[in-house]
């Protein structure tokens, strides 16, 4: 029987008993079915993971009994990548969020650029911003990583290429000026993808006056969904944990 891993936000330490949150309870309870005696793992984003047992389980609120530390043990690649998108409609930001983080990035921003067509007041700001994070969250409990992945504001291309400091910078479009092969294992790098549309020449001109190079992935043009996470299966091919 599969073991369910569930994100909590409190403190865990062994022998302790905590009451789970709202959203970690629903899903064991009614979707689940989970009773008293049985197990789960919880992290908490410190790194290590914790074997647990429910406790005690009513219609709506289910505590656990931590039973046992796995010590700093998870699946954070070597390779520090810090992607930055801009945002798109619909449920393909949900996607891009979900796989980059099973792929393994350190950072998500999310970014406002000229063709992003996506109009957000302060208020669905705030509410895309927490849904995103409910996303990597998931994603996070389902591939085995007990580390969160940072989760940036949305902010704009202008304000995010002047505080980016990884040391190999590369945004994706179709003129690449060298292979991969032709460059040297970084020790951290960002990788930028425009939204649908793409980026504009102006902004493809700012990135690379502020030091970015150009990555081309193909013959072929991908989806703003595709794209990131093509670029990030060959990045970490290369240089990181999936060769």
């Amino acid at each position: 029987m599969r073991v369910p891993r569930i994100y909590t936000s409190q403190a865990l330490a062994n022998g302790a008993t905590i009451a789970l949150e709202e959203r970690a309870a629903h899903y064991l309870l009614q979707v689940l079915r989970m009773k008293v005696g049985r197990e789960l793992r919880l992290f908490n984003g410190d790194g290590s993971s914790y074997h647990a047992v429910v406790s005690a389980a009513t219609r709506r609120d289910i505590s656990c009994t931590v039973t046992a530390v796995e010590g700093d043990v998870h699946a954070e690649p070597a390779l520090d990548i810090e992607l930055a998108i801009g945002i798109s409609k619909g449920d393909r930001m949900d996607t891009v969020v979900q796989k980059a983080t099973e792929l393994g990035v350190s950072r998500i921003v999310p970014l406002r650029t000229a063709r992003v067509d996506v109009k957000l007041d302060d208020a669905r700001e705030q509410k895309k911003w927490h849904h995103w994070q409910q996303v990597m969250i998931s994603a996070c409990e389902q591939c085995g990583r007990n580390r969160l992945v940072e989760l940036a504001p949305l902010q704009s291309l202008e304000h995010w290429l002047g505080e980016c400091s990884a040391a190999l910078k590369l945004v994706l479009q179709p003129h690449d000026d060298a292979p991969l092969s032709a460059r040297q294992k970084p020790e951290s790098l960002a990788l930028l993808v425009g939204p649908e549309g793409g980026l504009s020449a102006e902004e493809i001109d700012s990135s690379l006056a502020s030091g970015f190079t150009s990555l081309r992935l193909g013959p072929r043009v991908l989806r703003t969904e595709t794209a990131p996470l093509a670029a990030l299966s060959i990045l970490q091919f290369h240089w990181g944990d999936m060769g």
